[in-house]
């Protein structure tokens, strides 16, 4: 099983990696630095919290794994 400090640290790389494509995207596409910038913040607000409960519910199930 994965400890909450793995999968947190996991997220937290996950979400600065996000945070960066999602912050050029948006800014390629509004041409405003301030607007992407707000867009990857909200963007990576929602990310880390669903990837955070994704992964604790999947480290809690068992099938497919070999022990």
């Amino acid at each position: 099983m994965e400890t909450r400090r793995r999968s947190l640290v996991k997220a937290v790389i996950w979400n600065v990696i996000g945070l960066t494509v999602m912050a050029l995207v948006g800014y390629v596409a509004t041409g405003s630095l301030t607007t992407g910038g707000a867009m990857a913040l909200v963007n990576s607000a929602i990310g880390f919290t669903t990837y955070l409960v994704y992964e604790r519910a999947w480290a809690n199930v068992t099938w497919g794994r070999h022990v």
